[in-house]
């Protein structure tokens, strides 16, 4: 029996190499630096996933879990576990200044609560600063109902990561 409660996949909007995980009711979580991991950060309440291309699209795949997926995922360059809470259920990936063309799956799924996302990159390093024409990065976000817990390193193997990551 699969864990996997939904699915989607689309482009995102990139602007000022950063794309957000909100919900509009409320906040999502505790401050969390950038330093801390260089690929995602929370400050007031607003979850942002850095990216290497300064403007453009990145295609993200977004998965829905009922409980915590496998962690044993090859392929990926930086793999970062938080935990973000949705007041409203409506916690959703968002474009920094434009909409997404077609909405990706709600994270919180299962209504208003605590969730534990992991985010996975790849193809930070290929036009850092740029604004390509083609999608040159690549994010996975699972998600699934959790308690909070701190946020987790998984795996941190980028240079434009590395750069973040000096306090």
């Amino acid at each position: 029996m699969s864990d996997q409660a939904g699915h989607g996949r689309g482009p995102v909007p990139v602007q000022y190499h950063q794309f957000q995980i909100s919900d509009e009711d409320g906040p999502a979580g505790p401050d969390l630096p950038r330093e801390h991991n260089g690929l995602i950060e929370v400050q007031d309440g607003i979850a942002t996933v850095h990216t290497g291309i300064h403007t453009g699209d990145v295609d993200v795949t977004v998965t829905l879990h009922l409980r915590a997926p496998d962690t044993h995922v090859t392929g990926w360059d930086e793999i970062v576990e938080v935990s973000l809470h949705s007041v409203s259920g409506g916690l959703m990936v968002r474009g920094l200044m434009d909409d997404l063309d077609e909405e990706l799956p709600v994270l919180s799924f299962d209504g208003p609560g605590d969730y534990r996302l992991r985010i996975h990159a790849r193809g930070r390093d290929t036009a850092t600063d740029l604004a390509p024409d083609e999608i040159t990065e690549w994010y996975l976000i699972r998600a699934w109902p959790a308690p909070a817990q701190d946020a987790a390193a998984l795996r941190q193997t980028d240079s434009y990561g590395a750069t973040l990551r000096i306090p």
